[in-house]
């Protein structure tokens, strides 16, 4: 059984974590609302469940732990899309700062396992990372696809987004081949010159 104080330091925890809940992305649900930074993960999460064993010998258990913690650092200081970062900003250095402050109340145990399935999904240390990465990519190109964005929304976004990621893989791949086909179909609806591209 957890010591007494370790259950109150989770349960902090866990009540700080609680602000992913309400940090929001640049994509759109199926019903026009903006989706949560939680929403895509737990959507990365079953991505990554349902996957999982055709990649070949992974840790499953490792790959899930790492798409839970993905964008945790999200939690203080929100989510930064990418259409909007630029080469001076760094997002992990804030994400990473963020994730550390959040983590304060956890026993270090709990608090370096944490920190440190981060640092391998930002660093893409191990495969299990590698392929999260890649899922991550292709989860919000999936949610641009399928989500009632507003009438400009850049479809032409998904086709560079995250290549060299969804291409560590051959599964990866041909799962990006198929959300292509899908992101020029939304294309070609829109009434605006992103169709010709």
């Amino acid at each position: 059984m957890m010591p007494a104080h370790e259950i109150k330091g989770a349960l902090t925890f866990l009540r700080e974590a609680e602000r992913l809940k309400s940090v929001l992305r640049s994509g759109h649900t199926s019903t026009g609302r903006p989706e949560s930074t939680a929403e895509h993960t737990w959507r990365l999460c079953l991505m990554a469940m349902l996957f999982a064993d055709a990649f070949g010998d992974i840790d499953v258990a490792r790959l899930l732990k790492i798409c839970i913690v993905h964008d945790l650092g999200e939690a203080l200081h929100g989510d930064v899309p990418a259409v909007a970062q630029s080469d001076g900003t760094d997002k992990a250095a804030q994400e990473r700062a963020d994730l550390e402050a959040l983590t304060q109340p956890l026993d270090a145990r709990r608090r370096a396992e944490i920190l440190a399935l981060w640092q391998d999904y930002d660093s893409g240390g191990s495969l299990e990372a590698r392929l999260a990465k890649g899922l991550d990519k292709l989860e919000t190109i999936l949610q641009h696809n399928q989500g009632l964005n507003p009438a400009d929304f850049d479809y032409a976004f998904n086709l560079g987004y995250g290549v060299k990621q969804t291409g560590v893989d051959p599964l990866l791949a041909t799962i990006r081949t198929e959300l292509e086909g899908e992101t020029r179909a939304r294309m070609a609806q829109q009434p605006s010159s992103q169709a010709d591209i």
